[in-house]
């Protein structure tokens, strides 16, 4: 009892040795919507974001490779999840998410994931075409994922994910490399006690490059046509740590209730506390969850103020079915996202998950 006591203080120490040092940069309001990639922080998945990404010590399997690598270490053989989400409610965004979570040894786990962001189809307009007319193009902002995740011990897991992220429209590109890292310290007789640190999306600089940065010129004077190249000024990624706690209320075998909290620091955005209610119920063949979530930020209650529309209350529920002798899961899922003047953003998905 003595050693697992020292161990929580020391992970609580750590934790806040970490945030004290990167709140120097986080949370400065003069950086608000200075970086790019911001696609980073959309949550793809639904059962996560139905907790409001409260789930930094307790979301598990393949939706861990957003909140927390770590958690991924918790994926019991093999998961697959497809998820689709109306972005910005009604404005024709539509964000496609795939992946897959393998356990490789009974330590190892490795996962791929893929998300992609597709705008629909936008008219071609120039100086000489202001009415269009001359075509279309589909801008798309892509993040492929390749996470690895370790269990170190009965209490301590942790992993890293690596993306590839990028963005386009028909004549300009940018694409660049980030790195999660994260870890898990879980106690408690029955492990109801968790705790989860977070470092998000970092990594270099990245700038646009293509053709959209060159413009023909022609001087008359002299009659000659040259081009001018531009420069296009390179943008930092949208780094964070999150810092959470969780803990299972075990009401019996067959309930459970997950209560988790958790704190972001962003380097471009205001700070964040997170709360998240999982509750699970499990029955012979069917498991169902009900889930509910709130995330604060400054001025959330100010509309003239407010610089994030995704905050406030999160919801959303499963329904896994239990087949085999091993009790494989496969389950289809809702989130709900309330985000103001953007209406009810809709998360939906189906995920299969082999013992």
């Amino acid at each position: 009892m003595n050693n697992s006591i020292i161990k929580i203080k020391s992970a609580l120490l750590v934790g806040a040795a970490i945030v004290s040092s990167f709140s120097v940069n986080a949370g400065n309001e003069d950086r608000v919507g200075s970086a790019g990639a911001s696609h980073l922080l959309i949550n793809p998945w639904s059962r996560s974001v139905a907790t409001g990404d409260a789930g930094i010590a307790s979301t598990n399997g393949l939706e861990a490779t957003f909140t927390n690598i770590a958690g991924l270490a918790f994926t019991d053989k093999t998961q697959i999840k497809f998820n689709y989400t109306n972005w910005m409610g009604n404005a024709g965004i539509a964000m496609n998410s795939a992946g897959i979570a393998q356990r490789v040894t009974e330590s190892d786990v490795i996962a791929v994931s893929v998300q992609s962001l597709n705008y629909g189809d936008i008219p071609i307009t120039t100086v000489a075409n202001p009415e269009g007319n001359i075509g279309f193009f589909s801008p798309r902002a892509n993040i492929i994922n390749i996470g690895y995740a370790r269990t170190f011990s009965s209490s301590i897991y942790g992993g890293i994910n690596v993306k590839v992220v990028s963005e386009s429209i028909s004549n300009l590109r940018s694409s660049g490399v980030a790195i999660d890292a994260g870890i898990r310290y879980v106690t408690g007789e029955q492990d109801q006690i968790k705790f989860g640190i977070a470092l998000k999306n970092v990594g270099p600089t990245v700038k646009f490059k293509g053709d959209g940065l060159a413009n023909q010129i022609y001087y008359t004077a002299t009659g000659v046509e040259a081009t001018l190249e531009q420069r296009s000024a390179s943008y930092e990624l949208p780094s964070l740590l999150s810092i959470g706690g969780a803990y299972d209320f075990i009401l019996n075998e067959r309930n459970k209730i997950n209560l988790a909290l958790a704190f972001t620091a962003n380097s471009f955005s205001a700070d964040q506390f997170r709360l998240g209610l999982d509750y699970a119920m499990t029955a012979d063949k069917v498991a169902f969850n009900l889930r509910g979530g709130f995330v604060y930020e400054k001025n959330l209650f100010s509309a003239e103020n407010r610089s994030n529309a995704f905050i406030g209350p999160t919801a959303g529920f499963s329904v896994d079915a239990l087949v085999g002798e091993n009790k494989s899961a496969l389950g289809i899922e809702y989130a709900a996202r309330f985000a103001g003047v953007f209406g009810v953003v809709h998360t939906v998905g189906a995920t299969i998950s082999l013992k």
